[in-house]
């Protein structure tokens, strides 16, 4: 028996992996975070047992993927995104180990990739940016020593923020010192469903861009000059000629 941690994708069911799919349609047990993965993931499943668990206590789902264990059953436990960022498997599995159930991590497309894909940029581009911080503005869970946004801002690297759209006024004054007023900005709800929206400017008007959109929860915030570079060199990748 094993549990499967499944990465769902942001939200689009055509972006779930292949080997995520076949292991939701296989698996006699499923539970899912019904708050994040729209119900047509489960297409095509044939499980005995689904279980919502966006409603769900720690000790209540691991009880449930106990139960499976003891039954003998696969679990097909569906996560939004990828379940390696942001997707709390790591309690989880902290308690599956000190019980001796097996399982595994199926990655899946993450929220922000899905978002550079419905801007139409890379995030990464030669002589603008060549790293990525994913990470999230501190709220209700504090932010590790060194971790704060103004911290991490002082890389000027391309910056994914998640669950931080209600705090956007404050995440601007931290970022603004270090990017400057013109640093390009995105704000992406719902990345790959069917209501996605999204919301450009700057640091120096996107509070005022975003206010009419009143995104309140599943967006994400990208920042940095990526968003709109301008000229920039060609990568080596397809270069002619040597080296």
């Amino acid at each position: 028996m094993t549990v499967h941690f499944i990465g769902a994708g942001p939200g689009d069911p055509d972006l779930i992996t292949v080997k995520g799919q076949r292991l939701i349609r296989q698996c006699p047990v499923i539970l899912y975070a019904g708050s994040l993965v729209p119900p047509a993931v489960l297409e095509g499943h044939q499980a005995e047992t689904v279980i919502d668990t966006a409603s769900l206590d720690l000790d209540t789902i691991v009880g449930h993927l106990a139960a499976a264990h003891a039954r003998g059953q696969d679990v097909a436990r569906v996560h939004s995104g990828d379940p390696s960022l942001y997707g709390a498997i790591g309690e989880q599995i902290r308690r599956l180990q000190a019980l001796g159930i097996a399982y595994e991590i199926i990655p899946g497309v993450t929220a922000t990739a899905a978002c550079a894909a419905l801007l139409g940029c890379e995030l990464t581009l030669p002589g603008v940016s060549q790293t990525v911080i994913l990470t999230r503005y501190a709220s209700r869970t504090a932010m590790p020593e060194g971790e704060a946004l103004a911290d991490l801002a002082r890389h000027r690297a391309t910056l994914a923020i998640h669950l931080g759209v209600g705090q956007l006024e404050r995440i601007v004054a931290d970022l603004l010192p270090h990017y400057g007023p013109g640093c390009p900005v995105a704000i992406v709800h719902r990345a790959s469903w069917p209501d996605q929206d999204s919301v450009q400017g700057t640091l120096a008007d996107i509070v005022e861009r975003a206010r009419d959109k009143d995104f309140r929860r599943t967006a994400l915030i990208l920042v940095g000059e990526v968003l709109a570079p301008g000229d920039f060199q060609d990568s080596k990748l397809y270069r002619q000629g040597p080296g």
